[in-house]
This record gives structure tokens, C-alpha cells and sequence, in this order.
């Protein structure tokens, strides 16, 4: 049924376009004023303007309607799928923690860190591990910075709170 109307749709569009092609303008009538224009003609006194111009009309009102029946079929068709649709994003939480998620998990502590072993020459191993050692210590060491930060903002923080209760005066 959809290719039939889509194969009626498309006559339709190219019979429309032939009667408008095949139409006379407005100007055309100026010649009939000299006497130019025969009266006896196939479609008439009138000429064939009117008869092209309903059949015109008669045509784009089935072109527009075959338009609408095919606008209607494909919004009636089951499992159709909207291009603005994104696919749902899975969660990831397995390495990375997040920051301020309420489905966030906590940060593992350095020392349930797994570490991966990979066979190599047992110098190369300790030079590894010495590796690993010293960059465990350089983020515990910016963790307790961020900590003690931290404190100090909470402790300012809540000075200038109970300040602001007792005098009702902001202060920097």
C-alpha cells in the first residue's frame, strides 16, 4: 500500500508540475485586446485557462492529501525510532570515583590498590616497585595537604558563621 502511494504521490507531483508549466500568465491576455485571440477555441470561450487552472487546483489537492496519508502511515508504524533518541550511557564506577555523585563509590584506600605484576627482570621489578612506592608517597602527601586545607576552611568558615549570628554584621 505505501509504494502504491508513493508511486500515485509522485505522478501526482509531476502532473502538477506539467499544468503549471503548461499555463499561460496574465500577460498573455494582451494580445486578445487587438483581436488575436479566437473565441472559438477547444476548451471554450474563456480558453483554456480555466480548465488548466482547476485541474491545477484538483491535482495539488490530491497531491497534498496523498502527502498527508503518507505523513500518517509512517507515524502509525510500530518501532519507529526517533533520530533525537540518544542510548542511555551505563554507569562507570569502577576505577574512577565520583566527585559529588550521589551513586558515587568512595575512593579505595592506596593500600587496596591492586598492583599489577608483570614478569620482567627482577631489576627492573625493584626499580618498578621503588617507582610505585615513591609516587604513593608524593599522593598521600598531597591528600593530607588537601586535608589540612580543607580543615582550615571549615574552621574559617564556621568562625565567620557564628561572627555573622552574634553581631549580624558580614566581615571578610
Amino acid at each position: 500500500m505505501y509504494q502504491v502511494i508513493i508511486v500515485v504521490h509522485v505522478l501526482l507531483g509531476l502532473s502538477v508540475i506539467g499544468f503549471v508549466l503548461i499555463q499561460q500568465g496574465k500577460g498573455a491576455d494582451a494580445g486578445a485586446a487587438f483581436g488575436s485571440a479566437s473565441s472559438g477555441s477547444v476548451f471554450g470561450a474563456q480558453g483554456a485557462s480555466s480548465f488548466l487552472s482547476r485541474t491545477t487546483a484538483i491535482l495539488a489537492a490530491l497531491f497534498f492529501s496523498t502527502s498527508l496519508g503518507l505523513a500518517v502511515m509512517i507515524g502509525n508504524q510500530e518501532g519507529n525510532v526517533d533520530l533525537m533518541d540518544a542510548p542511555e550511557v551505563e554507569k562507570v564506577i569502577a576505577d574512577v570515583p565520583l566527585v559529588n555523585g550521589s551513586d558515587s563509590a568512595p575512593a579505595p584506600a592506596l593500600d587496596s590498590v591492586p598492583v599489577i605484576k608483570i614478569a620482567t627482570p627482577a631489576a627492573k621489578v625493584e626499580e618498578d616497585s621503588t617507582l610505585v612506592d615513591t609516587a604513593e608517597k608524593e599522593v598521600q602527601a598531597v591528600v593530607k595537604t588537601i586535608e589540612n586545607k580543607a580543615e582550615v576552611v571549615i574552621d574559617d568558615t564556621k568562625a565567620a558563621i557564628s561572627d555573622v549570628q552574634e553581631t549580624g554584621v558580614v566581615t571578610e
